[in-house]
């Protein structure tokens, strides 16, 4: 029995990773799908810190809106 081609072998393996990545990209996209992200809630302790610290640096100053950046 001859010894199966490094050329064979690799493409073989190449294909096989190739196709297990695709199965996984879409098993992750229907569970994106399923369980979508949920909106992030703001903890009151850390609108408490943010309050304070612009309280510390802008005596009188009033938080109105908090936002996170990109």
């Amino acid at each position: 029995m001859a010894a199966p081609s490094l050329l064979a072998v690799c493409s073989t393996a190449f294909t096989v990773v190739f196709l297990v990545l695709g199965v996984l990209a879409l098993v992750i996209q229907l569970v994106t799908l399923v369980l979508p992200a949920r909106a992030p809630r703001t903890d009151p302790a850390v609108v408490a810190a943010i309050a304070a610290a612009v309280a510390t640096q802008q005596p009188g100053a009033q938080v109105v809106h908090i936002r996170e950046a990109p």
